[in-house]
């Protein structure tokens, strides 16, 4: 059964590979490489934002707690605390920025 599944999987996975490269063939590659340009950038943004977003909300309530427990120490979670969430903004924006090049550049 394994076999089955695996081999129907890998054929699944072959068969729009083969109509990819052959729809590459006939038409201009400067449209498939917009294209792909276009789907990779979306999905890149969405991913990295949606991600960094989930990161965020766990380093906020982790502080938080940090700070429930041990009051005397809310100067200095919340300092390391707006230092991680810029780092990790800071990548959201690294995609952005990879994002619009690849949009503007396959132009």
């Amino acid at each position: 059964m394994p076999r089955i599944l695996t081999m129907t999987f890998m054929a699944i996975l072959a068969v729009p590979g083969l109509a990819w490269a052959q729809a590459a063939a006939t038409a201009g590659s400067g449209d498939l490489a917009k294209a792909l340009a276009v789907l990779a950038a979306g999905l890149g943004f969405g991913l990295a934002a949606g991600l960094c977003g989930i990161g965020q909300g766990r380093a906020a309530g982790q502080a938080v707690d940090a700070m429930a427990r041990q009051p005397g120490a809310i100067a200095r979670i919340q300092t390391a605390m707006l230092l991680g969430l810029a780092f990790i903004e800071s990548l959201v924006l690294f995609v952005f920025v990879i994002a619009v090049i690849l949009l503007f550049v396959k132009s």
